[in-house]
């Protein structure tokens, strides 16, 4: 016994290490070109020495405001963008995947084929696709940047349909469902209260991933001829390059920081789902 338990902790070490090894090697290849783009952020004139004048010029809001209203217009598109395709796809997917779970569990094999399937197709070959469809978008609702975050929603549903189908399979949305049913909640009162508050780190997880992607897409926004983040931080790179890779680098803080958060948000571990009756909360 003794001689298997001094195995099994010398094989659980060896794998510490050898994740150790992988993350280390994980992160050296992605920081390494980002302390390169941080390097020519902080050259000075001529390549002579190192100066903070770039991100002095990127902090004063004002001035980047006046000298580059590009990147000021394509950072409030993307802003936009981002709420507006989070919001889309909660409503599109959080009811339809409750409602496949609970009354048509035949279909959730298609649903995820659906969902999953923009992973298949280029975004150049979906801005083909949908070019009909927002041609008649322009036509109705105009042509602001703001309406390709339909186009978004079809980018995000992979990522976000996994998020929100590993919380649905980590609750009973059934019994929780006809409990709160039974109490006399309607279904509304029943998404609201009930499934929501117990996906609340799925939807998180969602939202980050949807937030990351939608802010770091260039190739709808460019074939579109809209300006979003990314589509003025190419224009700019034209013209003031410093500028416009000291953007991307702070976009790419962004993100990961906001990809690494993703393992801390969400609720209490070990917390069980909740009805709520009458304004208390009662556990199930």
């Amino acid at each position: 016994m003794r001689a298997n338990t001094g195995r099994r902790a010398a094989f659980r070490r060896k794998q510490n290490v050898f994740r150790w090894i992988v993350v280390t090697l994980c992160m050296l290849f992605f920081a390494a070109p980002m302390l390169g783009m941080l390097e020519f952020t902080l050259q000075g004139a001529g390549g002579n020495g190192h100066t903070l004048d770039t991100w002095r010029h990127l902090a004063d809001f004002g001035k980047v405001t006046s000298d580059y209203p590009v990147l000021q217009e394509g950072f409030v598109a993307s802003v936009q963008l981002a709420v507006l395709t989070v919001v889309v796809m909660f409503l599109l997917l959080v009811p339809t995947m409750t409602w496949v779970r609970l009354r048509l569990p035949g279909m959730s094999r298609l649903m995820e084929f659906i969902c999953l399937l923009p992973l298949t197709v280029p975004a150049i070959v979906l801005v083909v696709g949908v070019t009909p469809v927002y041609s008649w978008v322009n036509c109705f609702l105009g042509a602001q940047t703001l309406w390709l975050a339909f186009a978004y929603v079809v980018l995000v549903l992979p990522y976000a349909y996994r998020s929100l189908d590993a919380g649905l399979r980590a609750i009973d949305v059934r019994t929780l469902s006809e409990a709160a049913r039974s109490l006399g909640a309607s279904w509304v009162t029943v998404m609201w209260r009930i499934v929501l508050p117990n996906l609340r780190t799925a939807v998180l997880s969602a939202s980050f991933l949807s937030v990351a992607l939608v802010l770091g897409e260039f190739t709808i926004g460019s074939l579109f001829s809209r300006n979003n983040l990314q589509t003025a931080m190419f224009q700019l790179g034209q013209s003031d390059a410093k500028i416009s890779v000291a953007v991307g680098f702070a976009c790419l803080v962004f993100a990961f920081v906001v990809l690494f958060a993703m393992s801390f948000v969400g609720g209490t571990p070990g917390a069980r789902p909740r009805l709520r009756r009458g304004g208390k909360e009662k556990k199930s």
